[in-house]
């Protein structure tokens, strides 16, 4: 990640938080992550909505570079792209520090 301009970085942070803005695809994420990857079907029967809704979150996370997808014949196995996310991890570092005026 560290080869991204400085424009690439705050639209890959706006990708980012935008497609974690929504709890059912924090869910589906933090989901894949844990299965260490899950087919768009599996994906589906877990949660239980309507095949466009999960397609559509699905297509929101691979936009923002959080989901990768990788074609076995006729399936889809969806994993998590830790080196994008890294991005989340890395703003969110700023706060790890209280800051001058908390210091004092």
């Amino acid at each position: 990640m560290s080869k991204l301009t400085a424009k690439e970085r705050v639209e890959g942070l706006e990708a980012v938080f935008t497609a974690l803005a929504h709890a059912s695809r924090r869910q589906i994420l933090m989901t894949v992550h844990f299965r260490d990857g899950m087919t768009a079907g599996d994906i589906a029967d877990r949660f239980h909505y309507a095949w466009p809704t999960i397609s559509r979150h699905l297509g929101v996370l691979k936009s923002a570079g959080l989901l990768t997808e990788e074609r076995q014949g006729r399936m889809r196995l969806y994993r998590v792209d830790h080196e994008r996310l890294s991005l989340a991890r890395e703003w969110l570092r700023w706060f790890d520090d209280p800051g001058p005026a908390k210091k004092a």
